[in-house]
């Protein structure tokens, strides 16, 4: 269970300054949490707005085009079992059968990788942490490419993919959680580093699994699905999505104040008597359940969990339970744009979504990189 919100609020605070200098007057504390709750609130209500209004508009684009008001009258029908007239019924299908399911895909995908960043990011104390990072995108990766080439796990049907990524995705926290720990406890350092070597052997694997592959044109598909796409996005995909994703979503919000304490080093947790290791390790087996779910559906998709973490910290600060109310918002109205620009800016070909977020996240984490100082040590 997370840490009391005393014990966390006394670590965050209270080390840093005097008790007299830290604890403002009960009416201005008062105050200050009432403007703050409202500024993130409106912060919320503006990016769902902002939400609505780019999946509506993402819908409507593509090889044909159909406005905002007619895709909104459109996904009205199918929602309240309205009557379509037969002169629409072609662009009806291309609306709610082709273009619904995978722009809410996306959306949900956006918002599951920017929330995983957020954990990952306090859980190695690394600010330029990701799931690529721990090695689990990459496990996946391998889970779900086994499965699609061999056909391994077809009693499973349609959710047989989801399931080798995820087993995939947990096999390499393991594996990694093995090699990185020493005497039983978890250093942020070693498993950063174990990470990013893992993530390097299983993209071996995979290339391996792909170059024995008895079928070019299974391998063609593995290769373009690799790089990440939503291209075969259905209505039967999105449910086991939907559940995994926002039930991670709600339990890493709880999880809030476990965060701040993690990324305040686990002396400091330890000198409240918490036990980082416990919370590293439940947190471990969440993020390869979501991530594993995600690449099953979208493929490998880099630098969204870097890259909108940061962009959200720098409007609303670092407190974690704030940053996972907007980022999971940012992430989703980001990857919608990403999904659009990726199946509209070479049409009729689909560019990969992982060339798009590169574009957009390798500027970005250099810059973090030559502004953030690390120094590399510890157990």
């Amino acid at each position: 269970m997370p840490p009391s919100s005393t014990s966390v609020s006394s670590a965050a605070g209270g080390a840093a300054e005097p008790a007299e200098a830290s604890t403002p007057r009960p009416a201005a504390a008062v105050r200050g949490r009432l403007a703050s709750r409202k500024a993130l609130l409106l912060t919320c209500l503006v990016m769902a707005a902002v939400l609505l209004v780019s999946v509506v508009v993402a819908i409507g684009l593509g090889p044909t085009v159909v406005t905002p008001g007619e895709t909104a009258r459109h996904l009205w029908a199918a929602l309240t079992g309205g009557r379509v007239g037969a002169d629409e019924a072609t662009t009806y299908q291309i609306i709610w059968q082709i273009r619904t399911p995978r722009v809410l895909l996306a959306a949900l995908v956006g918002a599951g990788l920017s929330a995983i960043g957020v954990a990952i990011q306090a859980m190695v104390r690394n600010a330029l942490a990701d799931p690529f990072v721990l090695g689990v995108s990459s496990g996946a990766s391998v889970g779900a490419v086994w499965v699609t080439v061999t056909g391994g796990l077809a009693a499973l049907g349609i959710y047989a993919v989801s399931v080798g990524a995820f087993i995939g995705a947990l096999v390499a926290s393991l594996l990694v959680y093995a090699a990185s720990s020493s005497r039983g406890a978890l250093s942020p350092l070693r498993l950063v580093l174990t990470g990013v070597a893992m993530s390097l052997g299983f993209q071996a694997v995979m290339s391996l699994i792909i170059y024995f592959a008895p079928d070019s044109e299974a391998t063609s598909m593995v290769l373009y699905w690799t790089m990440g796409s939503f291209g075969a996005a259905t209505w039967g995909a999105l449910p086991v999505v939907s559940v995994v994703v926002i039930a991670g979503l709600a339990v890493l919000y709880r999880y809030g104040r476990v965060l701040d304490v993690l990324s305040l080093g686990d002396e400091t947790a330890a000198s409240l008597g918490f036990d980082p290791d416990r919370h590293r390790k439940v947190l471990l087996v969440l993020v390869s359940l979501v991530t594993g779910v995600m690449v099953a559906v979208s493929g490998a998709i880099a630098f969204v969990g870097l890259v909108m973490p940061h962009v959200v910290r720098m409007v609303v600060g670092a407190t974690h339970a704030r940053v996972l109310a907007v980022a999971p918002l940012v992430g989703a109205i980001f990857m919608v744009w990403v999904d659009l620009a990726a199946r509209t800016l070479v049409a009729p070909r689909e560019l990969p979504l992982g060339i798009i977020t590169a574009l957009v996240g390798v500027p970005i984490f250099i810059a973090l990189l030559r502004r953030r100082g690390y120094t590399f040590g510890g157990r």
